[in-house]
C-alpha cells in the first residue's frame, strides 16, 4: 500500500473538514485556496500523531505587551529585558496577551490583525521575544472590531468585508443562545442598505465573524500563516466555543466550531509541526474536554475548574471538592494536555465550577472575595435572572482572608496567612497533570489595581496593573512582599523542572489524606518500571496537620527524598509534621 505524502495526506483532511463545513460548496477550489493561503504548497509536513510537545521543563508566563513600563522605551522591550533578567531559563515560554490595535477589551476587540500596537512596539520586537521563548498569541477568532476595515466595509456595503458578519432578524427567536453577558444579543447598525442587526456576543464593539462565509476562514488562515512567520509557536483560540451561530440553538460547542478547530489544526501542523493549539473555552467541564477531540482538536485546553477550585480550597480549608473533581478528571492521552493557571487576565471564572460547588458555596466563595475588595461581573440566564459569572480580583487579594469565624482572626478579618496560602497555591498548580501558567500579577503578588477600575468603569481592570519598571525594580530588589513570593516562586519552578514525575502527561493519582490535606501522588512514564514517583502533599489549612510516613503506602525499595528540604527519609518510619499552609514533595531516586 503507497504512503501518502504530507500534500496529500493533507488534502484528504481538508476534504472531510469542508464537507462537514460547506457542504454546499464545491471544495477542490476552497481546498486549493487554503493551501495556497497557508503557503503550504511550497512546503508540508506530514505530523506526528500523539506527540508531546512538551515535558516537564515548560512553564509560561502570561502578560500584557505593556504590563511592565519604562519612560522613553517601547513597552515590547521593556517587557523582552525583564524577561531575559528575570524568567530566562525559569519560564519556557509567554503569552502576550493581544498585541494589535484595538478599540476596547484591552485588546480583545480587534482592528487589524496583522499589524502590532504601535503603542507597544512593532513585529521585529515581538518576533526577538519569540527567539528566546516559546510564543504563545492570541487568534482572536470569534469576533473583531466595530472600527475595522472589515466593520466598515461592511456598512459601506464593499469588500473585504460586506459579508463577513453575522445579520439577523430581530425578530428572530434567539431565546436558546447562551453568552456571558448581560447586553443585547444583536446591535443596530446603519448601513448603505438600511438598518442592519447584527450579531454581538460579548459587547456591541465586538461584531462577531460569519465563518459560514468560507471568505472568513480564508482570511484567518492568512493571519496565522503571519503569525507562524513571525515566531508564534502557541494558538490561543480566543472565545472559539462561540464561533459558529445556527438561531434555535444555543450557539455554544457547535459540531461546526469542533469541525473549524479540527480544520485549522489540519493546516497548522501540517505547516509547523511542533506548533500548538490552545482552546479558551470557560465553560463547564465536560464541554470543556471536548475540545481534545480524538487529539485531532486542541493540544491544550484551559483547566477552567482549576481556578475557582482551588482558590475554593484555600479559602475554606476543605479539599473536599477538588479533590472530587480531580478523581474524574481523565488523564489527557499522549498529544494532549492541560493548561493550568490559578489567575489570569480576566477573572475566577464560575460557570466550570457549575455542578463541582453548590449555590451556596458559590455564593460563599463569592462573600469573601468580595471582601478582599473583589467585583463580581454577572450573565443572563434565559429565564430574565442574573447568576455570577466572575468574579474579578487579583490572586494575592484573593487570599487575604479565609471563611472561617473562629477567635484567633483580627479584627479586620485577616489571619496572616495571606503568603502562605498564596504560595501553596501556586505550589498545588504545579503538581497537577498539565502545562503551568502563570500570570505576571501572581508571580510579582500585585495588589488590587483600584485606580484602573475608577480609570476604566470595567472590573477586570483590578487585576490589570501596569507597573512602572523602576518601581518594580526597586521592589525586587527590597524585602517586599513582591521580592519573597517571586524568589520562591521562581525556585519551584526550577524545582519541578528537574522531577520526571512532573511531566504534563504522568500519571495523577489523588491520595486521600482528610479534607485538610490535599495529596497527589504523580508516576513519570519510563521503561522497565525505572521512573519517578513523586507525592505533592498540601495542608490547605490555617491548623497544623500531621501524618504519618506509614499512611503513604510509600514503596519500602524505593529511596525517597524530600526535595524542598533535600533531606532522605525513609518510607514507614515518623511523622510528617505540616504548618498551616505548608506542603512537601517526595520523590523516590535511584
Amino acid at each position: 500500500m503507497t504512503e501518502l505524502s504530507p500534500a496529500q495526506h493533507l488534502r484528504n483532511q481538508l476534504a472531510a473538514h469542508v464537507e462537514v463545513l460547506y457542504p454546499h460548496l464545491g471544495n477542490a477550489g476552497l481546498i486549493d485556496d487554503m493551501i495556497a493561503a497557508m503557503a503550504l504548497d511550497q512546503r508540508c509536513f506530514m505530523p506526528e500523531t500523539h506527540k508531546n510537545h512538551w515535558d516537564e521543563n515548560d512553564a509560561l508566563v502570561i502578560t500584557y505587551g505593556d504590563s511592565i513600563l519604562r519612560d522613553g522605551e517601547w513597552p515590547l522591550h521593556t517587557l523582552h529585558d525583564f524577561l531575559r533578567r528575570e524568567l530566562l531559563g525559569v519560564v519556557s515560554g509567554v503569552h502576550i496577551l493581544p498585541f494589535y490595535p484595538y478599540s476596547s477589551d484591552d485588546g480583545f476587540s480587534v482592528i487589524n490583525y496583522v499589524e502590532v500596537n504601535p503603542s507597544l512596539g512593532d513585529w521585529p520586537d515581538v518576533s526577538a521575544i519569540a527567539r528566546d521563548f516559546d510564543l504563545m498569541a492570541d487568534l482572536v477568532i470569534n469576533h473583531c472590531s466595530s472600527r475595522s476595515l472589515w466593520f466598515e466595509n461592511f456598512k459601506q456595503r464593499r469588500d473585504p468585508g460586506q459579508d463577513y458578519f453575522v445579520e439577523v432578524d430581530p425578530s428572530v427567536d434567539l431565546s436558546a443562545v447562551v453568552r456571558p453577558r448581560t447586553s443585547p444579543l444583536l446591535s443596530e447598525v446603519q448601513t448603505l442598505d438600511g438598518k442592519r442587526h447584527v450579531w454581538c456576543t460579548f459587547s456591541h464593539d465586538q461584531v462577531d465573524l460569519n465563518f459560514e462565509n468560507p471568505k472568513v476562514l480564508l482570511e484567518f488562515i492568512k493571519i496565522i500563516r503571519h503569525y507562524l512567520d513571525m515566531g508564534v509557536k502557541i494558538f490561543r483560540l480566543d472565545a472559539v466555543a462561540f464561533l459558529w451561530k445556527v438561531p434555535g440553538t444555543s450557539s455554544l460547542n457547535l459540531e461546526q466550531t469542533h469541525e473549524a478547530v479540527r480544520l485549522l489544526r489540519s493546516l497548522i501542523e501540517h505547516a509547523v509541526p511542533d506548533a500548538i493549539i490552545i482552546t479558551e473555552t470557560n465553560i463547564p467541564l465536560r464541554e470543556n474536554l471536548a475540545y481534545f477531540g480524538n487529539a485531532n482538536e486542541a493540544h491544550m485546553v484551559y483547566n477552567f475548574s482549576l481556578p475557582p477550585l482551588l482558590i475554593n480550597t484555600l479559602v475554606t480549608g476543605s479539599s473536599r471538592a477538588l479533590k472530587t473533581w480531580m478523581m474524574g478528571m481523565p488523564a489527557a492521552q499522549d498529544g494532549t494536555t492541560y493548561f493550568n493557571f490559578i489567575a489570569s487576565h480576566d477573572g475566577i471564572g464560575l460557570r466550570p465550577a457549575e455542578g463541582l460547588l453548590d449555590d451556596e458555596e458559590i455564593k460563599a466563595l463569592v462573600g469573601i472575595m468580595q471582601k478582599s475588595g473583589g467585583r463580581v461581573s454577572w450573565r443572563a440566564l434565559a429565564n430574565g435572572e442574573s447568576r455570577p459569572y466572575e468574579i474579578n480580583i487579583s490572586l494575592f487579594d484573593a487570599m487575604r482572608r479565609r471563611i472561617d469565624d473562629s477567635e484567633d482572626r483580627n479584627s479586620d478579618g485577616e489571619d496572616g496567612y495571606q503568603e502562605q496560602r498564596f504560595i501553596c497555591a501556586h505550589a498545588l498548580m504545579l503538581a497537577v497533570q498539565g502545562v503551568p501558567a502563570f500570570y505576571i500579577h501572581s508571580l510579582l503578588a500585585t495588589e488590587n489595581d483600584e485606580n484602573r477600575i475608577l480609570h476604566t468603569s470595567h472590573n477586570r481592570a483590578i487585576n490589570r496593573h501596569q507597573w512602572s519598571a523602576d518601581d518594580l525594580e526597586e521592589q525586587l530588589a527590597t524585602a517586599s512582599h513582591h521580592a519573597r513570593i517571586f524568589a520562591v516562586l521562581k525556585d519551584l519552578i526550577k524545582l519541578r523542572a528537574k522531577q520526571p514525575a512532573f511531566h504534563p502527561n504522568a500519571a495523577q493519582y489523588p491520595l486521600h489524606l482528610g479534607d485538610q490535606v490535599f495529596g497527589l501522588r504523580r508516576e513519570s512514564h519510563a521503561e522497565g518500571g525505572a521512573g519517578q514517583s513523586l507525592l505533592a502533599i498540601y495542608n490547605i489549612s490555617a491548623y497544623a496537620q500531621t501524618l504519618s510516613m506509614s499512611s503513604l503506602n510509600l514503596d519500602a525499595d524505593k529511596h525517597w527524598r524530600e526535595l524542598l528540604s533535600d533531606i532522605d527519609i525513609h518510607a514507614e518510619a515518623g511523622d510528617i509534621l505540616l504548618p498551616p499552609y505548608a506542603y512537601c514533595w517526595l520523590a523516590s531516586r535511584p
